[in-house]
């Protein structure tokens, strides 16, 4: 008991004399001193020891970029080691049923590998920072240590690593749960924290035999997304990044959303809905994109009311003669302006060097008015495949008949296709109709109702165009007559201007003749 007592009293001195130094230390020694002081430190450490560390940051160092590894290691170590350690995390799983566990902060655990012993440890790093406005930031900095002895130094490095992310990457992707992102605005941007996007779990059922389109044109887009999940090897052979541009264009209701969603659960890719009027300037614009994942498809909707990026490209001159025009007005403007990405800005990011930073990614744009693009934005190299969301015909009723009420033939669907074809009526527009309202519709109900809708649609449309052509041909008259009047007011000037040089001629000759 007197010896327990002893010992206890001499470690309390130690740990005492410990805290002192170290307060001394801290608090004495200058802090370049202390830096060269702890290289030399860790530098004794290394000779004297005989294992290794390996550190895997889960960023890049300059922030731009969460690290594949990082996020490897963590699934392989969740799979393979997390029920050998004491603290653990606890995530929900893409099910919300059960629980994935993780490896807790601060944690460590040992894996073997062909009979070697290694050592995994889970940091975390919290750096204080003070902002421009005086308030005090502090940012979290996770990475993994890797710890062996270094006789393994040489099979470690060559071969169990590379066991790790190989194994890592094939859990991420067996277990991977799809998302739809949004960018967030950079002010809540934080170095090191994934602050650039928001997420939440993909869930949209649309898919390619839901959507409303025309079979032979549904097919020709399948076959050419399939031929692009597959070119990873061609795209390199070609010298092109590994990346696709789809086109979506038509009028509201034509289901370009749907077809979004339709493309990313064909290819189980995530989707990153793009606002740019959130985005800063271009360089917030690369950063946003550098932070996209592969196996994924980059949205921008409506990209026609897309900030200024839908009219044609001035000359030097023209933007001169403007700039001076309206100086005052466009500084006020500007000032105001909360994003000032370019169309250049945007070309470069998803067409110019850094588009080649992540694979496998598809970017759509969608448009009502695809005439008011810069022909720039939609080139072919930039937007491949131009894909026309038309109003809805016979082919793309018959699937949503089948949708909706669960019937591939009836008695009107002859009267449904010529008015189909005769009457512009979006799909949505169909598939509202076609929606039962109450239980005691059937099918029959609802495709009478459609026939009637899409009759009422017809008499509105025939009727508007004889109003357009009414009206046209007011505006024609009035144009003629305008013209006639022009004409006459030209010779009533005309004249008068004869008349006045006719009496001057008179009074000269008459003078003249006085004289």
């Amino acid at each position: 008991m007197l010896e327990t007592v002893a010992i206890w009293g001499i470690t309390a001195k130690s740990v005492s004399s410990v805290m002192l130094i170290w307060a001394v230390y801290s608090q004495y020694i200058p802090r370049h001193v202390r830096s060269q002081m702890e290289i030399y430190f860790y530098k004794l450490l290394g000779w004297l020891s005989f294992y290794v560390h390996i550190k895997f940051t889960e960023h890049t160092e300059e922030g731009l970029k969460r690290s594949e590894n990082y996020n490897a290691i963590r699934n392989y170590l969740s799979t393979n080691t997390a029920a050998r350690a004491q603290r653990l995390k606890a995530n929900e799983s893409k099910n919300s049923k059960s629980l994935v566990l993780s490896m807790d902060d601060h944690e460590e655990v040992e894996d073997v590998f062909n009979g070697v012993k290694v050592k995994w440890y889970s940091n975390v790093k919290v750096t204080e920072t003070q902002s421009n406005y005086g308030r005090n930031n502090s940012y979290e900095r996770r990475f993994f240590t890797l710890t062996f002895h270094r006789r393994h130094r040489g099979m470690i490095i060559d071969t169990y690593i590379t066991h790790v992310l190989r194994e890592g990457k094939a859990i991420g992707v067996r277990n991977r749960e799809r998302k739809l992102y949004t960018n967030n605005s950079s002010s809540e941007w934080y170095p090191w924290m994934s602050g650039k996007w928001s997420n939440v779990p993909f869930h949209h059922p649309a898919t390619f035999e839901t959507l409303a389109m025309d079979p032979e044109k549904k097919e020709r887009i399948k076959k050419d997304l399939v031929k692009f999940s597959k070119g990873k090897d061609y795209y390199k052979k070609v010298g092109k990044a590994w990346k696709r541009g789809y086109l979506l264009f038509g009028p509201p209701g034509t289901g370009k959303s749907t077809m979004i969603s339709a493309i990313a659960n064909f290819l189980d890719y995530d989707v990153y809905d793009l606002e740019l009027t959130t985005v800063k300037d271009n360089s917030e614009l690369k950063k946003l994109l550098l932070e996209t994942q592969g196996k994924s498809i980059v949205v921008i909707e409506d990209i026609d009311c897309s900030l200024d990026l839908t009219g044609q490209r001035k000359t030097k001159k023209e933007e001169d003669e403007e700039e001076d025009k309206e100086k005052k007005k466009e500084k006020k403007k500007e000032d105001e302006k909360k994003s000032k990405v370019t169309l250049s800005g945007l070309l470069n990011s998803i067409d110019g060097l850094w588009s080649a930073c992540s694979d496998e990614k598809i970017i759509i744009f969608t448009t009502n008015f695809v005439d008011k693009l810069d022909p720039a934005l939609i080139r072919r190299g930039r937007m491949d495949n131009h894909i026309e969301m038309s109003y809805c015909r016979f082919e793309a009723f018959k699937v949503l008949a089948k949708n909706y009420l669960e019937i591939e033939s009836h008695e009107l669907y002859g009267e449904i296709e010529r008015l189909l074809e005769e009457t512009d009526m979006s799909p949505a527009d169909v598939a509202e109709t076609l929606m039962p309202k109450s239980d005691e519709e059937d099918a029959d109900v609802c495709i009478k109702r459609l026939v009637k809708t899409v009759e009422e649609e017809k008499e509105k449309a025939k009727k508007l165009a004889e109003e357009e052509e009414k009206s046209k041909a007011e505006k024609e008259e009035k144009r003629k007559k305008k013209k006639e009047e022009e004409a006459d007011n030209k010779k009533t000037e005309e004249d008068e201007k004869k008349v006045k040089g006719s009496k001057v001629n008179g009074d000269l000759s008459e003078k003249n003749g006085t004289n």
